[in-house]
């Protein structure tokens, strides 16, 4: 009999807002939080060899994983406005070895389109709104920038791609971020894309979720 201490790997399909399907692996019969989910959704949808997009460079967390999910022939492409997250994610990408797959570019990510990325290459994006984790509050993701990032993105996706967004909201500004980003991808023609909101509805303090677009 399986008690809650055993944790047995297993592969389940789910299936989403009717046409939206991952393959998910998972390792234990419980709920993932919204920021485990979207590593899951990498692991599942980044193979060796692609190339990805880290929009908010941050303290390089994810950085660092999608680097290691795309291999030494894959390419992630970092961006931040701020030199020390750059600088920081830099030197961990150093420690772990893994600098030669990674370009950072401090710069804004609604600056995508300045960096000759071909239309229908990237495998993902993926996008942490808000402010930097102990760094300064004052500095953060803003409505405009944001949705001009995901228009410039959205085409430079291949078929199967996905822009993973989450979103942070508790602080000053987060809640117009919030819903400029939902209105953003509820008017996304069904057509040529899938998008999935993954959220736990019953939590307090502004719980963070995930935004997830896949194009077809």
């Amino acid at each position: 009999m399986l008690t809650s201490t055993i944790r047995k790997e297993f592969l389940y399909r789910v299936i989403l807002d009717h046409s939206l399907e991952f393959i998910l692996m998972e390792v234990c019969f419980m709920l993932q939080s919204a920021l485990k989910f979207t590593h899951a959704l990498l692991y599942q949808s980044v193979e060796d060899g692609d190339i990805v997009i880290d929009a908010t460079v941050g303290n390089g967390n994810d950085t660092l994983l999608l680097a290691d999910i795309v291999g030494p022939e894959g390419t992630v492409i970092g961006f931040d406005i701020q030199r020390d997250a750059i600088s920081a994610t830099q030197n961990r990408l150093n420690e772990a070895d893994l600098n030669q797959r990674v370009q950072l570019i401090e710069a804004g990510h609604e600056l995508v389109d300045s960096f000759s990325i071909k239309d229908s290459s990237i495998a993902a994006a993926v996008y942490n709104l808000g402010y930097l984790p102990k760094g300064d509050k004052s500095i953060i993701t803003s409505p405009d920038t944001t949705i001009e990032s995901l228009s410039k993105v959205l085409p430079l996706l291949k078929p199967g791609g996905l822009i993973l967004i989450m979103v942070y909201y508790g602080h000053e500004g987060g809640a117009e971020e919030k819903e400029a980003v939902l209105s953003f991808a509820q008017s996304l023609p069904q057509k040529s894309y899938d998008v999935l909101q993954y959220a736990f509805i019953n939590q307090k303090n502004s719980p963070p979720f995930l935004l997830a677009i896949e194009k077809k």
